[in-house]
């Protein structure tokens, strides 16, 4: 059930009923709640306000709170393998 305010005049239920049948062709993936039709001569201002949309939060975990790899998959493995270490190397034979 769309809500529909008309102000600034008086519109007939046929005009209202296009108005939404207009709404829900231009915005079928959206959930309408109410429009606002404001009558300003023989023009009319049209308002659309839409229902929110829930949505699950998305986190990325990258793995690097965990202390082993045997949770990791094989791109985080590689990812780790790859890795530039720093402080840990030993010395290379030329710098001997």
């Amino acid at each position: 059930m769309v809500n529909v305010n008309v102000t600034g005049g008086e519109m007939s239920q046929a005009e209202i009923n296009s108005y939404i049948d207009r709404a829900q062709k231009l915005y079928p993936e959206k959930t309408i709640q109410t429009i606002d039709l404001k009558i300003d001569g023989d023009f009319v201002d049209v308002d659309y306000h839409f229902a929110d949309v829930p949505f699950q939060r998305i986190r990325r975990i990258t793995g690097y709170l965990v202390g082993t790899l045997d949770r990791f998959n094989d791109a985080k493995r590689a990812e780790v393998r790859d890795r530039v270490k720093h402080g840990l190397a030993s010395p290379s034979i030329s710098e001997q």
